[in-house]
């Protein structure tokens, strides 16, 4: 394996800067959908199953507006009550990540919601464009809710692939738990952040970490990575939801990319193209 790709999580606007850094990147030759592998979590499911699926993120500038038939278009509001416990566990000193993991799949079973899964499935779905895997290895991790234990899906795990990005990214508080074959499952940086271990040992491995500023993860040796510059952080820590914060959010990445060329244009060539 030769070139591989971690998407890390970053919530709504990290979905749509990943996306304009990623549509910038290939408006200057660097096109990151032609690695070898790709991480997908959280945010990184939705942007690396469209470039997974060879598609051109530049379709991400704007918010998709697909949702249920009678549906509101307001996003879902987070649940504070849940977020501040879940960062309670995961913030206890000592504690054991698989036990951590257990605690907070208990927390996000009490919030299981039907029709809140309804609604994520068809908005990852309108984000994502597509039905099947790729051809193109694309990995998507998640955690099972009921034990706790990290999954990791692929096109061979019969998985429905918006099922697997909708699980992926349903953060405890801000999305519910996603069903799949009977089990609930839950957002995929809860395994290990960006997850760049399952980049394995590919010769280039580039790493876009839309919450690189605050929670930093180890990552591979070598590895080259892509994060928000100060003007972005300002506007991803803001949160906002509406649409205008989400094309803000996108051009910031954009923004981000000729400079970010320039970093990978070397690297990021297959290695018969490097003699």
């Amino acid at each position: 394996m030769d070139r591989a790709l971690v998407l890390g999580p970053g919530g709504r606007l990290g979905t749509a800067w990943t996306a304009g850094l990623a549509a910038g990147l290939r408006s200057f030759g660097v096109d990151l959908g032609e690695a070898d592998l790709i991480v997908g979590t959280s945010a990184g499911a939705i942007v690396g199953a469209v470039l997974a699926t060879g598609q051109d993120p530049a379709r991400l500038a704007t918010v998709p507006a697909r949702r249920p038939a009678g549906a509101s278009s307001a996003p879902r509001r987070p649940d504070p009550a849940v977020t501040g416990a879940v960062f309670a566990v995961l913030g206890t000193p000592g504690l054991d990540p698989a036990d951590a993991r257990r605690r907070v799949g208990r927390i996000a079973l009490g919030t299981l919601d039907a029709e809140a899964e309804n609604r994520l499935i068809t908005q990852r779905a309108a984000l994502i464009a597509a039905d099947s895997w790729p051809r193109r290895p694309l990995l998507i991790p998640a955690v099972d809710a009921e034990t706790g234990e990290p999954v990791v899906w692929d096109a061979a795990a019969g998985v429905p692939l918006v099922r697997a990005v909708a699980a992926s990214s349903a953060f405890p508080g801000i999305e519910p738990p996603v069903a799949v074959d009977g089990r609930h499952y839950l957002d995929g940086a809860l395994r290990a952040g960006t997850n760049t271990d399952l980049a394995g040992d590919a010769r280039t491995v580039v790493v876009v970490d839309p919450l690189a500023h605050r929670h930093p993860h180890p990552t591979a040796e070598g590895a080259h990575i892509l994060a928000p510059d100060p003007a972005a952080v300002r506007l991803l820590d803001a949160e906002q939801s509406d649409p205008e914060s989400w094309k803000a959010a996108y051009q910031a990445g954009q923004d981000q990319a000729g400079a970010a060329a320039e970093e990978l244009r070397a690297h990021w060539r297959p290695a018969s193209a490097r003699g």
